[in-house]
């Protein structure tokens, strides 16, 4: 009777694995969060479609080719696509392992936008990188993921001592502020209040002291406003208070784009019907006014339904972020909603004259090659942790779809974290 004994305890034990370590199972996954997805894929389509009908005119009438600015678009939408779908296959907790580097090239790339060799200037900023033959790409849009990815792993690291001064406020601070910094040297005030704002948002989520946070927005808009204000950012603001006092000079993109969104009253003009992208009258009605564009062309309607696309968006972004399963999942999945939330809401704030003119594209929408491409690899990230919610019971609870084959145990992979196994005695 002993042998047998002995032979089914041998059978149960588990099975070291290559390398001596113990085969362990690994945490279930689920389908991604659909909605996201499709979310995103209809304000990319919608991206496209207003690109083209706010440029072809302007293109055919410097080059003849009405392509001229879609086609790239379409091209960096197809590249942010693969992205977000392999982004999405990929264990976001991965991502902790090249935080750092990432981080660093952020630093490395702001950096050389100011080299008279590689850094190009559009309108007064510097803020276009061309290295060769590549297409010239914007640095600060990398900064805004690298960002993000660092601070959530070094938040998850910190864990209680981010509420400290000296353990949490300070070395908060040193890694906060340089890139910051950096995109403000350019000078881009818009980018720098996204990184901001985002920033500032995770590190209160994170377990910040609200004092101390209460004290860095004071100390930031002090300092904004008596260092980082430059001359034609003063006239913005004050074409911002009046801009029908200067219909003919720095007023003229406000009025143009509030005469855009007039025009287009209930149903809009219709698509390609637009006055003043098809006439030539609205300054970067591609990029910064795409939302007059779609105003006019599609009314109320249209750009209503724009807004809750990104509402839609925020919403799922939060569901995702309060079930994640882990704080690193957790603050990712904040950051990277507040940050594409947050550039939208000052885009649109920007064109109804709620916000001064900052220059800024509207995710997914505005003609932007490195802002599509980066936002779409963005989304991945966040479909990755929408594999991973757990179910917590409350209203706002993201819900795991565990159906079609996600039920079952998995064999564990390199960085996933092992689930104990309870072994017989």
């Amino acid at each position: 009777m002993t042998a047998p004994t002995t032979a089914v305890r041998s059978q149960t034990r588990p099975r070291p694995a290559t390398g001596g370590v113990p085969k362990t199972l690994r945490r279930e996954t689920h389908q991604p969060d659909y909605i996201i997805l499709v979310t995103v894929i209809a304000m990319s389509a919608i991206g496209i479609l207003m690109v083209f009908s706010s440029s072809a005119m302007e293109q055919y009438a410097q080059d003849g080719d009405v392509f001229g600015t879609v086609g790239p678009q379409v091209a960096w939408g197809v590249a942010g696509l693969i992205a977000m779908l392999v982004m999405t296959r990929v264990d976001y907790r991965r991502l902790r392992l090249v935080s750092i580097p990432m981080y660093a090239i952020a630093i490395v790339l702001l950096v050389l936008v100011f080299s008279p060799s590689l850094g190009q200037t559009v309108g007064g900023s510097a803020r276009w990188l061309k290295i060769g033959p590549l297409p010239a790409v914007h640095p600060a849009e990398f900064a805004k993921l690298a960002l993000v990815i660092y601070l959530a792993h070094w938040f998850a690291k910190r864990g209680e001592k981010v509420g400290g001064l000296l353990s949490g406020t300070i070395p908060f601070l040193i890694v906060f502020l340089p890139i910051v910094a950096l995109v403000l040297k350019e000078p881009d005030l818009g980018t720098s209040m996204v990184l901001a704002v985002t920033g500032l948002t995770m590190f209160l989520l994170a377990g910040a002291n609200l004092i101390h946070v209460v004290v860095l927005l004071v100390s930031g808009f002090v300092g904004i406003v008596m260092f980082a204000l430059h001359g034609y950012q003063l006239e913005r603001i004050r074409a911002w208070i009046d801009p029908w006092a200067y219909p003919d000079t720095i007023g003229f993109h406000s009025v143009q784009g509030l005469m855009a969104l007039g025009s287009g009253g209930l149903f809009g003009l219709g698509l390609g019907q637009s006055r003043g992208a098809g006439g030539l009258f609205l300054p970067n009605a591609s990029n910064d006014f795409i939302f007059a564009v779609i105003g006019e062309e599609f009314g109320l309607i249209g750009a209503g339904l724009v807004v809750v696309l990104f509402v839609i968006l925020a919403y799922q972004g939060i569901r995702v972020a309060l079930a994640a399963p882990d704080t690193f999942g957790a603050l990712l999945a904040a950051g990277i909603t507040t940050w594409l939330c947050v550039q939208a809401f000052i885009n649109i704030g920007v064109v109804v004259a709620l916000f001064p003119i900052t220059g800024i594209t509207l995710p997914f929408i505005s003609a932007g090659g490195s802002s599509l491409t980066i936002s779409l690899a963005a989304v991945g990230i966040l479909l990755s942790i929408s594999r991973e919610t757990v179910e917590r019971g409350t209203w706002n609870d993201a819900s795991a779809d565990r159906g079609r084959r996600n039920g079952r145990a998995h064999l564990p992979g390199s960085g996933r974290r092992p689930v104990a196994t309870r072994q017989r005695p």
